[in-house]
């Protein structure tokens, strides 16, 4: 464990670069198979994507398309002129020798998301996958190589690990509300490396990079470990050496993977066998276009939900999981002016329903860092359903805690909530004549209590009420209840 001082009197300085794989139908720059399901080994490939020699790539327009999209949502500049240049340095994982993408002329500069200003966002080409086995060694499946694969650059204005954080979460909710990557960080869809750097004046320090961050949380960790690690060592006069870090589990610390290279050490220079592209020429790519292509972002939709007067914390949900998004939207649709009927909906739902799911799945509440499945296919109950069951509620045919029960039969069942509610007595009752007797009942059965209420006591009304309500299995109108239990015990 580190032991440190006063660390206040530091400011951490972090940038991150975050990587993610485009979902189009082919790779960046041939006809092969995008599929990051694919289980079989070396089988979506062909010879220009293992580089034979005599090959030649072509851009591929959606994935261009994909990155533009990410642009003008964040804001962003668009390029009108851009190129694609070759990176170059040798690894087994690329074919090459030289990966394909962009350093001076990138697709998207500028912008902001979560707070975070944006340095840029560009387009390149993805590596093999090495995988490393104890007693085999390292092989090398080429399925994901030339994958399309956007990488987009942060300002270095973030200062402490639950920013980046949740700058990076933000991220992988845009991307997956435009469709234009699942970014999976478990299957490696979305990677995200931080570079750290500490200083007393706020100025940037020496930089490190950590790689290979494989969920959000290990990423937090990581960058909160490096924090305390590079305090320590100015502590102690010494100084913090430019490199590359790997980030190990098991011992939750850091580890040093290779010096930091700079621009140079990577020879870029344009790639002669791909055009350079004028944007302006090509009415595809245009940002009106490309702006009425957009689904409404999640800021938008949260600021929506809250409008209709969803609390914040259940809008925050319903924009994060698609599968509880979706259903909410189907049950609040054409109630629009009606927000009484939304805010009903949305209590049941973030109350009642989600629990009733994750009881009957027994699972944990979900991790966001994971990607959630539909949530759609694990609710029972039809959005149209559910509907019937607050009209009910709002018209008062049936109470608060009969449309509890209600739901419930309902997730099992996905009855008809009418006849559930006919066949177990839940409709309320308000007819006068039709509650005396229970009342009465409940009167002559509570004598102390109606003493207490007489005496000034108006909990002991509520009581009384409560169990009129029990004698009646929730099937009473609890206003007409209150009433007839007021006029008895003052007469």
């Amino acid at each position: 464990m580190l032991q440190l001082g006063d660390m206040s009197e530091y400011v951490p300085t972090i940038g991150l670069e975050i990587h993610a794989e485009l979902k189009t139908q082919t790779k960046m720059f041939c006809r092969s198979k995008n599929d990051a399901d694919e289980k079989r080994p070396n089988v979506n490939i062909c010879p220009v994507c293992m580089a034979h020699p005599g090959t030649l790539p072509v851009i591929n327009r959606e994935a261009v398309r994909s990155v533009l999209r990410v642009g003008v949502a964040l804001g962003s500049n668009l390029a009108d002129y851009t190129e694609f240049d070759r990176k170059n340095y040798f690894y087994p994982d690329l074919p090459k020798g030289y990966q394909l993408s962009q350093f001076e002329y990138p697709l998207v500069s500028k912008g902001e998301l979560a707070g975070v200003a944006i340095t840029r966002v560009h387009l390149e080409e993805d590596t093999a996958s090495s995988m490393h086995e104890e007693g085999v060694g390292t092989t090398i499946d080429y399925n994901r190589a030339g994958v399309p694969l956007m990488e987009l650059v942060t300002e270095p204005v973030i200062h402490s690990a639950e920013e980046a954080g949740k700058f990076a979460r933000e991220l992988q909710l845009l991307l997956r509300t435009l469709g234009v990557s699942e970014a999976n960080m478990e299957k490696g869809e979305m990677r995200v490396e931080a570079n750290i750097s500490v200083s007393k004046d706020g100025t940037l320090g020496t930089k490190v990079e950590v790689k290979n961050l494989n969920s959000f949380n290990t990423m937090e960790r990581a960058v909160r470990y490096e924090i305390k690690r590079q305090i320590a060592l100015l502590e102690k006069g010494e100084s913090v050496q430019q490199q590359t870090l790997g980030w190990d589990e098991n011992k939750q610390a850091t580890f040093p993977q290779r010096s930091k290279e700079g621009s140079a050490d990577y020879r870029y220079f344009p790639d002669p066998d791909l055009p350079s592209l004028k944007l302006s020429e090509l009415p595809e790519f245009s940002r009106d276009g490309l702006q009425k292509s957009l689904p409404e972002l999640p800021a938008n939709r949260k600021g929506r939900y809250i409008s209709l007067g969803v609390k914040s914390e259940d809008a925050d949900a319903y924009v994060r999981d698609l599968g509880l998004g979706t259903f909410f939207e189907d049950v609040i649709a054409g109630w629009e002016k009606q927000p009484e009927k939304v805010v009903a909906a949305s209590n049941y739902i973030a109350n009642d329903l989600v629990k009733l799911i994750r009881d009957s799945q027994a699972v944990e509440p979900r991790d966001i860092e994971k990607r959630d499945t539909e949530v759609q296919s694990e609710i029972s109950i039809s959005a149209q359903n559910f509907k019937k069951i607050i009209d009910m509620v709002s018209e008062k045919k049936i109470s608060s805690r009969s449309a509890k029960d209600l739901l419930a039969e309902c997730v099992k069942t996905n009855a008809e909530p009418e006849v559930l509610a006919k066949e177990r007595g839940l409709f309320q009752v308000s007819s006068e004549a039709a509650l005396e007797a229970t009342v009465a009942d409940v009167i002559e059965k509570n004598p102390t209590v109606v003493a207490d209420f007489k005496a000034g006591k108006e909990a002991a009304l509520e009581y009384l009420l409560g169990q009129s309500m029990k004698a009646l299995r929730g099937a009473g109108d609890p206003e007409t209840l209150r009433r007839l239990l007021r006029t008895k015990m003052n007469a």
